[in-house]
């Protein structure tokens, strides 16, 4: 049976924070080695991560070890904002390999190229990742993964500790980096699933596009973008035109397939604009004809009932958390929101995660990097 442990410290002081969280470990795994232990620090840990990093290894001596530096911090039922924190997780799998990749991008005349991406990747495994917004190119990467390893579910987020290139740290193993991306990769019998919610709900009618161009919708259903847009504010009452002008998205259709679309065939992307002369509008992602959009709107109501629905259709034993730096106090009127719920529906399962500057996670078979999004890998035994 697989085991998971997860712990939370509070302590300011690296050295007592990490001596709480292993502790912790150690006694719930009786002394074991764990396969496998991801750690989430927030900034006021940065400068001594690597101790601490090296701290966590000497006690727990993971197989595989990951980790990076948060601006917030997720352990158990809580999420902690603008406090030092440390957050770690722990598991160990009767079946199935784990593998830790420290990745590097390099752009070469032939295209970006991968450094550390091994050649017999996992066909249908799961891939959890930390990166670095200023050094690491996720969408390019989630594009050439998708492409070359369809099957490869990919969920984690982009390390939000600093506000500049060099400031986040990263751990893989006993590397310590302040670049790049680290990941672990888990074989398909480590039973693992994602759990996808962008926080948003639609509005109006779905249309088919008609005309576009790159990210640019001239025409749905035969219609001018514009004049869809004007039916929708006619349409909707007043709380929701109070939404469309805090924000307004549409959500595309990722897998076409279907004959019904509901909660979580939509990748959902911003709307950046609309242009009075052509009657188009533009969208934060490229647009095909022939695909399915519909408006979307965010707001607390809507982030609450999407995450909400989402974990009633799951089981789990762990989980892993990457929730979005909009989230929290900032969107959610009550602290430990994300957590909260997953405690609520999943009970008090051992949970570690963190608040990161960009969410990655599965929309219709496919891997994307979202924002205001809660992206989870669910653990089962």
């Amino acid at each position: 049976m697989n085991r998971y442990a997860a712990a939370l410290s509070l302590h300011p002081t690296p050295v007592e924070a990490v001596g709480e969280v292993a502790g912790e470990i150690l006694d719930r795994f009786d002394g074991d080695r764990p396969d496998l232990l991801v750690a989430f620090a927030s900034p006021h840990h940065v400068g001594a991560f690597e101790d601490m990093a090296g701290g966590l290894r000497k006690l727990l001596e993971p197989s595989v070890f990951v980790g990076g530096t948060a601006v917030s911090i997720a352990g158990g039922g809580r999420e902690i904002e603008g406090a030092p924190a440390l957050s770690i997780f722990a598991a160990t799998f009767t079946h199935g390999r784990v593998s830790a990749l420290a990745l590097e991008s390099l752009d070469t005349p032939d295209g970006m190229t991968i450094l550390g991406w091994p050649d017999d990747v996992e066909s249908a495994g799961t891939l959890l990742m930390l990166a670095d917004p200023y050094s690491f190119p996720m969408p390019d990467f989630l594009r050439l993964v998708n492409a070359r390893a369809p099957e490869l579910t990919i969920v984690g987020g982009i390390a939000s500790a600093a506000a500049g290139p060099g400031g986040n740290r990263l751990v893989c193993n006993e590397q310590i980096t302040t670049s790049g991306a680290v990941a672990v990769m888990l074989s398909e019998e480590i039973p693992v699933r994602p759990v996808v919610s962008q926080g948003c709900r639609p509005i109006g009618l779905p249309y088919t596009v008609t005309r576009a161009e790159r990210n640019h919708i001239y025409e749905l259903g035969g219609v001018s973008a514009m004049e869809r847009l004007q039916e929708l504010v006619v349409a909707a009452d007043e709380s929701e035109r109070e939404l469309m002008r805090s924000g307004l998205h549409v959500g595309l259709v990722v897998d076409e397939h279907k004959l019904d679309f509901a909660r979580g065939d939509f990748l959902v992307r911003n709307l950046f604009g609309a242009d009075q002369r052509n009657g188009a509008i533009a969208v934060g992602d490229a647009v095909q004809v022939g695909q399915t959009v519909q408006f979307h709107v965010r707001d607390a109501g809507a982030a609450d009932e999407d995450l909400r629905v989402l974990l009633q259709k799951v089981d789990g034993a762990a989980a892993l958390l990457f929730t979005c730096n909009g989230r929290g106090t900032q969107m959610f009127t009550a602290p430990d929101h994300d957590t909260g719920l997953i405690e609520r529906n999943l009970g008090p399962i051992p949970l570690a995660g963190a608040f990161c500057a960009g969410e990655i996670g599965p929309i219709g078979g496919r891997n994307f990097l979202h924002g205001f999004t809660a992206s989870l890998a669910v653990f089962s035994q």
